[in-house]
């Protein structure tokens, strides 16, 4: 049986995609920088089948989540592998099972880790059928990858990855190993999809300047972390979140992921850092859970984080691991 199961990590922007150029297979109006969230995975795994219908179904395993798909999930998923397929010419037909080890479609990026997932295991399955000489290559299967989701293209590099255009690419920073935190306010299916979003976001009037307001964090962003200057990269990281977010509380017709829940939780994450004048970058996607991110150093505040969210909501906390560390 001719049969390939990979996984991929899902992302953290830092610096957002929010907005397409329309018609361009979701090249993003502004570059955006990811931090790779290596332990919230996709698994996906393909199969080759008789026939001549390509299919998906969920992957069972008991240390998944359970996902069902809506049909027109399913076929973008198909759509994605039947692209695949006619740029590498291959004919055959496959069977497609995915699952995630975290929650989906409620703003952790599982389109991101599913479409990466999805584009390694269509290349490692194609380059044994009819193999390429690009068929391996990072660029390459980052802008193809892109074309199924926009951000998935990031989640092929780690720990850093900045996308501009067709393709993402890795972007060396200092700051490494980082502890990440997920407070998860609202675990359901979220009622605005991410690519609902970015057509509404364009009906802001705050969109006009938002390409130039991301592209400007960016650089000052990047010289922040690359300095390790984290009270300005905290603070451009919270910026920029909610620069995002209230192009959604400003569209036609107006929407919004942010619950009273996420504003109690950014209020105490806020009082954290008056009090000591340190702690995680905080962000949010495009849905209602808050993310962290502590340096490597921060095992102390990110244990008192999360002792303190867990008594009200669930947490996904995940320690950042160096190797060889003595």
């Amino acid at each position: 049986m001719n049969q390939v199961l990979v996984s991929a990590p899902s992302n953290i922007a830092l610096i957002k995609y929010m907005g397409k150029i329309e018609g361009t297979g979701n090249k993003p109006t502004n570059a955006s920088l990811s931090y790779t969230l290596e332990n919230l995975r996709t698994f996906v795994r393909l199969t080759e089948i008789e026939g001549n219908q390509d299919q998906w179904k969920p992957l069972v395993r008991e240390d998944l989540e359970k996902i069902e798909l809506s049909e027109k999930g399913q076929q973008r998923f198909i759509k994605h592998l039947q692209s695949l397929k006619s740029k590498w010419g291959v004919t055959q037909s496959f069977l497609i099972e995915s699952a995630n080890n975290f929650p989906s479609d409620c703003g952790l990026a599982s389109s991101a880790s599913s479409f990466a997932a999805l584009t390694l295991a269509a290349s490692e399955m194609f380059q044994r059928i009819h193999p390429q000489p690009w068929g391996d290559d990072k660029k390459v299967l980052s802008e193809l990858s892109r074309q199924g989701s926009g951000s998935s293209c990031r989640s092929l590099y780690s720990p850093w990855a900045l996308w501009k255009e067709e393709y993402a690419q890795p972007m060396n920073l200092p700051i490494t190993h980082m502890h990440h935190m997920v407070v998860v306010v609202e675990a359901s299916k979220k009622e605005v999809s991410s690519s609902e979003a970015h057509k509404l976001v364009t009906t802001s009037p705050r969109f006009h300047g938002r390409p130039e307001r991301a592209e400007l964090r960016l650089a000052d962003l990047s010289q922040a972390l690359q300095f390790n200057d984290w009270h300005m990269a905290r603070q451009i990281v919270w910026d920029e979140f909610i620069d995002m977010h209230r192009l959604f509380e400003t569209s036609q017709p107006a929407f919004s992921y942010m619950t009273d829940a996420s504003k109690a939780v950014l209020e105490d994450c806020q009082k954290f850092w008056n009090r000591w004048q340190d702690g995680p970058l905080v962000t949010m996607d495009a849905g209602a859970n808050v993310h962290m991110l502590f340096r490597y150093d921060q095992k102390k505040t990110f244990e008192e984080y999360r002792e303190h969210f867990k008594k009200n909501f669930k947490i996904l906390a995940f320690e950042g691991v160096k190797e060889n560390v003595h």
